[in-house]
């Protein structure tokens, strides 16, 4: 088995996700598949870019390992969310993987145009959630070696509150 950077730790997810049910569904199917993190929800792409800068209410927010993009989200969308996040040399690095219910060509293009890190159908059963979850996890945890720019600073690593534990080891924050 692959020994990748996130292998003994929790990882720090940024799910931005307008819908519940989906944020939901994505919390059961990583503490199904047993990936040690801690994912914070956003509702909308303003809501994730101010976490991502650490501004407001997120000023200790810590640097997500990975940032898992809806597109279709209220006030900024996720196409949007990318312009901003791969033009900005502090967040580039993070790996972006757009989780979409559209099949459209368009979409598919116009994301990786603007430097997807992949592009993910979303699944509606979850027992295929988790074998998503299962596979990001092998992959973009544990096989990926990242840039230096991904790694924690000083303050990042102390333990965090979590507001809610379920079993396997998910914490979830929902904003």
């Amino acid at each position: 088995m692959p020994q990748g950077q996130y292998v003994n730790r929790r990882v720090q997810i940024l799910m931005m996700e307008d819908s519940r049910s989906q944020a939901r569904l994505m919390q059961e199917a990583l503490a199904e598949a047993k990936v040690p993190n801690q994912l914070t929800v956003v509702p909308d792409g303003v809501e994730g870019l101010a976490f991502l800068r650490h501004e407001g209410i997120y000023a200790s927010a810590p640097r997500p390992d990975v940032i898992l993009l809806d597109l279709n989200m209220p006030k900024m969308n996720g196409h949007e969310v990318l312009v901003v996040v791969k033009s900005d040399a502090d967040l580039r690095s993070i790996p972006v993987l757009v989780l979409s219910s559209s099949a459209a060509d368009e979409d598919i293009q116009k994301a990786y145009d603007l430097h997807a890190n992949c592009y993910i159908l979303k699944p509606a059963l979850l027992d295929d959630f988790i074998a998503l979850v299962r596979a990001i996890d092998y992959f973009w945890l544990r096989t990926v070696t990242f840039s230096p720019h991904l790694k924690k600073r000083p303050s990042e690593l102390a333990a965090e509150p979590v507001p809610f534990a379920p079993a396997g080891g998910t914490s979830a924050h929902f904003v």
